[in-house]
């Protein structure tokens, strides 16, 4: 009896004792009226594409100036009056573009350019745009030491038909161009009047050499400069079809219902010191 009386006793305090220790324990039972829940966490929504612009607020936006250049080299005697505005003497271009340099111009691309009118894009306090047209070997072997001295970058808008034949750019020349940071344009196969195109032209006018152009460069063909500057409203649908983003015309108006398509150009004539190009430009933009 007292055995059992004992062993009764024992076990009590033991389990007093346990008791006892899990009240003083450095990890309390939890009582779920005093649990604290943290707020719950999200991931964020990914930025929204920026909307593009309208065609009102295109037009609505600063001009940028864009020059056009032709032939870079000396007057000979066989050249013509009518021919003459498109040449511009090689130490005349590298006035002209000294001037640029000295007047704080920096120059942008045609990507560039699409990004300031389309997603308001930032762009240097001074852009200028220089465009070349017809694939003319000059522009490789004189207008670019030029670019070059200044660290200027150019839009070259190529003929394909033109290609390899003397007195125009090769295709290696061309896609050295490319890997110097410059942008190749289409100017069409053989420079047809875009005004005149019938179904089938467009395939071979623009289809076709942006392919070819595409294949020279390893980047699609999105830009484009119109035969004489010439365009009309049925070009338009045809181009954007054609994955061309931004084409550029010469001295008229920008399209209201589509200025992307109808950028305004200046033709620099080698007449034009570097100080006159520079008023034509304020003037004109």
């Amino acid at each position: 009896m007292k055995t059992a009386l004992f062993l009764a006793t024992a076990i009590s305090v033991f389990f007093l004792g346990c008791q006892s220790s899990a009240s003083n324990s450095s990890h309390p039972v939890s009582d779920s009226s005093s649990v604290v829940l943290l707020p719950e966490t999200t991931t964020p929504a990914p930025d929204k594409a920026p909307e593009p612009a309208t065609a009102a607020e295109i037009l609505a936006k600063k001009e940028v100036p864009v020059l056009c250049y032709h032939q870079v080299r000396d007057y000979t005697p066989n050249d013509s009056k009518t021919a003459r505005p498109y040449i511009v003497p090689v130490n005349v271009f590298r006035e002209q573009m000294q001037a640029l340099a000295d007047s704080g111009y920096q120059t942008i691309l045609p990507d560039q350019l699409y990004d300031y009118l389309v997603y308001g894009k930032s762009l240097p306090e001074k852009p200028v745009l220089i465009t070349f047209d017809d694939t003319r070997l000059d522009q490789y072997t004189a207008a670019l030491p030029a670019l070059e001295q200044h660290s200027f970058k150019a839009a070259f808008y190529i003929m394909t038909v033109s290609l390899g034949r003397p007195g125009y750019m090769s295709r290696e020349q061309v896609a050295e161009l490319d890997k110097k940071g410059h942008s190749i344009g289409s100017h069409t196969w053989d420079h047809q009047n875009v005004k005149k195109y019938e179904d089938k032209d467009w395939v071979t006018q623009i289809e076709k050499p942006s392919k070819q152009l595409q294949e020279i460069t390893g980047k699609p063909t999105e830009y484009f400069a119109y035969p004489f500057g010439l365009w009309n409203q049925a070009a338009l649908p045809e181009l954007k079809k054609r994955g061309i983003k931004m084409a550029f015309q010469l001295a008229d108006k920008a399209d209201p219902s589509d200025p992307l398509h109808t950028i305004r150009r200046i033709i620099v004539p080698g007449s034009m010191s570097g100080i006159s190009m520079l008023k034509a430009m304020r003037n004109s933009f």
